[in-house]
């Protein structure tokens, strides 16, 4: 019933422009007639009424365009109201659902959640799962060793997940010293086995000579008066 009446708008305006644009054809008419009325002086009184009914003509045109321009606007409107404007809020909606949908889907959001909820295996499980989506990004290797060595109290997991990491990736400089630095701690602070951070420290001044990494691992060692 909308299309129906909506098709029957548009008849009616495009019949009134229409006529619109006939009366501008004949007012151009009148106005070649009155000038050869006028030019030829034979009749003076029709090339005067003549005038009259042109000036008429021009502002029943003047009106008629003014009345059309706010039809046609209306008509516009409404169709942008009640359709066009629905569908962009539509189409923007779901941009921002299906942008939702895709963060529920990200790993790292799932195992957020899960540390949120305080389920430790279940949030290991989704870092795990964060881990092999994008290996190269330290960050959940990081948070399944924090995991494991302050809510499981496990340092020696820890210590297994942060070799997995730092051994099973070809890691940019400062990635690859952060892990090896958090290992370290680990050793040293968790396990007491500064021995073993002494040796990750120097493996850091190795693969990294001159660099704040190694001048780090250096003071680290002067740190525990082994350098």
């Amino acid at each position: 019933m909308k299309r129906v009446l909506y098709i029957l708008m548009v008849i009616a305006v495009a019949f009134a422009w229409l006529k619109f644009a006939d009366t501008g054809r004949r007012i151009a008419k009148e106005e070649v007639r009155w000038e050869e009325l006028h030019n030829s002086g034979e009749d003076d009184d029709a090339a005067r009424e003549l005038r009259i009914q042109i000036e008429s003509d021009k502002n029943g045109k003047i009106m008629s365009g003014i009345l059309l321009a706010f039809l046609t606007a209306g008509l516009v409107g409404i169709v942008f109201v009640i359709h066009v404007l629905p569908a962009i809020a539509h189409r923007f909606t779901h941009a921002v659902y299906d942008s939702a949908e895709m963060v529920e889907r990200d790993p790292m959001h799932d195992a957020r959640a899960k540390v949120a909820q305080g389920d430790w295996p279940a949030a290991i499980e989704a870092f795990q799962a964060a881990a092999a989506a994008d290996p190269l990004n330290r960050l959940p290797y990081v948070e399944i060793s924090k995991i494991q060595l302050d809510q499981l109290a496990d340092p020696s997991a820890a210590v297994r997940t942060l070799r997995q990491a730092i051994e099973g990736q070809e890691w940019q400089e400062n990635d690859a010293a952060y892990l090896m630095f958090r290992l370290a701690e680990i050793y040293d602070a968790h396990l007491a086995d500064r021995a073993s951070a002494a040796s990750i420290m120097t493996q850091v001044m190795e693969q990294f000579p001159e660099t704040r990494h190694s001048a780090n691992a250096r003071q680290k060692l002067r740190d525990w008066g082994l350098a």
